[in-house]
């Protein structure tokens, strides 16, 4: 093999793998935000609650006021 076809294959290589991590990045930033805003939604109680667990703090808040 020469020096030539060892760097093609490296830089191959390296071009796949980024590729690989981005997609796997923005999946992972994809489901990071989708639990976020099932939080965010969850709390202003515009999602009802999940599983008994009750986090809506608007009544809580008007309470105060």
């Amino acid at each position: 093999m020469s020096e030539e076809e060892v760097q093609d294959m490296i830089d191959g290589a390296i071009r796949r793998h980024n590729r690989n991590a981005s997609i796997i990045s923005i999946i992972v930033g994809w489901v990071m935000l989708a639990a976020f805003m099932d939080g965010l939604l969850r709390l202003l109680g515009l999602i009802p609650p999940f599983m008994g667990l009750d986090i809506n703090l608007l009544p809580r808040i008007a309470d105060l006021i």
